[in-house]
């Protein structure tokens, strides 16, 4: 157990049998009245944000969250399976709570697997991986000039945009945040 004034950025709470993590927090001392702590929550499981008020010094719930560094070995036709790189343990996290994350996930990559008393919370990737073009039309002299873009087929079998210049088989800097944006070229 906790109290409000103990909050920071990233803290999981348990609220009402659900966790919630602290995505923004203000303590508020009006001139009149008693001081409060108002908060952003994010769900851990749906992602879903909420701001709740909590009175100065309520005490909240936390909850323990194991983040641990994992590497994706493979993805056995229901589950994605990584190991713990320490103590070789593997753990199974099903497609749902890898997500979006899968367009950028490689064999032998490495993630933050976070968990919460044995249970798979979230599937954290790195803010950017490298990985190859397997297809993009052939660019031209000159394309550079421009800031057009066309589609590419990452190695994953995800597509984003490129820009006319990169070429198949080029190895590309992605953010895995922002839907896969292209961020530049991979110097060899």
């Amino acid at each position: 157990m906790a109290t409000t004034n103990d909050l920071k950025n990233g803290m999981v709470l348990n609220i009402d049998g659900q966790l919630w993590a602290v995505t923004e927090f203000q303590h508020v001392k009006p001139g009149k009245g008693p001081a409060f702590v108002r908060t952003k929550l994010r769900n851990v499981e749906s992602g879903k944000n909420v701001d709740k008020t909590f009175n100065a010094g309520t005490k909240v719930e936390t909850a323990s969250v194991d983040k641990r560094t994992m590497q994706y070995l493979y993805n056995d036709g229901t589950s994605y399976v990584f190991m713990d790189t320490d103590n070789y343990e593997q753990l199974e996290v099903s497609p749902d709570i890898v997500g979006d994350g899968v367009n950028y996930l490689l064999e032998n990559g490495e993630a933050i697997i976070a968990t919460n008393e044995g249970r798979v919370l979230f599937v954290e990737l790195p803010a950017s991986v490298e990985l190859t073009i397997s297809f993009t039309e052939p660019g031209l002299a000159g394309d550079s000039a421009t800031g057009r873009t066309k589609p590419a087929t990452l190695e994953t079998g995800h597509e984003i945009q490129v820009p006319l210049f990169i070429n198949q088989g080029e190895k590309i800097k992605v953010d895995t945040r922002e839907g896969g944006s292209y961020l530049g070229r991979v110097k060899s």
